[in-house]
């Protein structure tokens, strides 16, 4: 029997899933011409993403950017994306009719302001959070649902952590460690260049005392026959 790889994700660039039989014939298309196999149709994957980092910090009392976008092979129609607080309190609600029409609001927290587009080359879908206070702390997910891959949904979650002031890396360990193995490098290479002076000289010498073979020690005479 013959097997092909089915994944609803390997057209948009992943990796093959699981195997399934030519046999069960889900979702078949018209055979490969002059092979008698069939050819799956396969599902497209919706994809949200906060970016490469899921952590923010942001000053108390500032605003801060929450960052989402998603991805979809074959576009999307009447699409829903909803930001939640702690997976619970909803802060912003909004749909997009299509790829040529900009997101509209639906419903929002007041504090809570669109900022992205999807009728760009990115679906960015990002919010920003007005004015931030010590018990906006938190988890914020930004999930999305595509009706045109039949109800399709998938989030991605972003922490974000409000402090007074931001407070800068204490560096002071590394530059003592970075000192100190500089200097016994430093140290390393004065002794190579003492050692090799060393050698330079002594190769230099006479060896007059030795009265070596090759030096300019004075040489005795044969004895007479």
């Amino acid at each position: 029997m013959l097997w092909f790889p089915l994944n609803p994700r390997c057209l948009c660039g992943c990796q093959p899933g699981p195997a399934v039989p030519v046999g069960a014939r889900p979702l078949s298309l018209p055979s490969w011409p002059g092979t008698g196999l069939n050819i799956f149709a396969v599902a497209f994957a919706l994809e949200v993403s906060v970016g490469k980092t899921n952590t923010v910090m942001a000053l108390n009392n500032s605003d801060v950017l929450l960052p989402c976008t998603f991805t979809t092979c074959i576009g999307f129609q009447d699409l829903v994306f909803t930001w939640y607080f702690n997976s619970t309190e909803m802060i912003y609600h909004g749909k997009i009719k299509n790829k040529a029409s900009e997101p509209f609001l639906v419903g929002r927290n007041p504090r809570v302001e669109f900022v992205g587009s999807t009728t760009g080359k990115d679906n960015n879908i990002s919010i920003v959070l007005k004015n931030v206070e010590f018990s906006d702390a938190g988890k914020y997910t930004c999930h999305v649902k595509n009706p045109k891959e039949k109800d399709a949904q998938h989030n991605a979650t972003i922490f974000l952590t409000v402090v007074q002031k931001m407070v800068e890396a204490d560096n002071t360990v590394t530059l003592i460690i970075v000192g100190v193995v500089g200097g016994l490098i430093g140290l390393l290479i004065l002794f190579m260049l003492v050692k090799r002076e060393c050698l330079v000289s002594s190769s230099g010498n006479d060896n007059t005392e030795n009265g070596l073979a090759g030096s300019k020690a004075e040489q005795k005479a044969p004895p007479k026959a």
